[in-house]
């Protein structure tokens, strides 16, 4: 098990891009499919978070390259944590789309080794734990509840956009073993 009481220092977006393949893998995909996934459902989350804050405005552009990506036929939507993720079947199984294009899980995990470095497996074993601590159907309800819970803190507004906060493993750890810690789980089945 990985130092429950390292902290690192990251950017919320790769947090989130692990978790979701973390809790996706967990409901029952494969791991490069779930890479795809957590990337795509990490960017629909900037992207709404920036509308939302007005760093970003969508765009006719950005509109009419939404409408190519929804040709009927060829995207699946999955539903994970919240969001509606567009998908294809390819010849390498299941992949998000961006842009009208599959995301490729090398490209996934080029981009989570350059965000965690040497603590990439670290923090994908203890998110694991945490994942595999709760019954799926109780994962799938809470995935996006206890990822708030541990997700590295940042300052409110368009000062935290991009910033990097203290990710704690501890709270991982605190949130798979519940029975060790003060600290609350969210459960719905009691």
């Amino acid at each position: 098990m990985p130092s429950s009481h390292r902290k690192i220092m990251i950017n919320r977006a790769p947090v989130l891009t692990l978790w979701a393949a973390v809790v996706a893998e967990r409901l029952g995909l494969d791991h490069d499919e779930a890479l795809t996934l957590g990337k795509a459902l990490s960017g629909l989350t900037a992207q709404a978070k920036g509308v939302r804050l007005g760093i970003y405005e969508p765009t006719p552009e950005t509109v009419g390259d939404q409408r190519k990506a929804l040709q009927p036929g060829e995207e699946i939507h999955i539903n994970l944590m919240g969001r509606s993720i567009p998908a294809v079947h390819t010849t390498g199984g299941l992949r998000a789309v961006r842009q009208g294009k599959p995301i490729t899980p090398a490209s996934v995990e080029r981009y989570l080794g350059s965000k965690f470095g040497e603590d990439l497996e670290d923090v994908r074993q203890a998110m694991t734990v945490l994942a595999n601590s709760l019954p799926a159907v109780d994962l799938a309800r809470q995935a996006f509840r206890l990822y708030e819970a541990f997700r590295p803190e940042v300052k409110a507004g368009t000062a935290g956009w991009g910033a990097e906060g203290e990710l704690d493993l501890a709270k991982l750890v605190r949130a798979a073993h519940p029975a060790r810690s003060a600290a609350p789980v969210i459960r719905d089945d009691l």
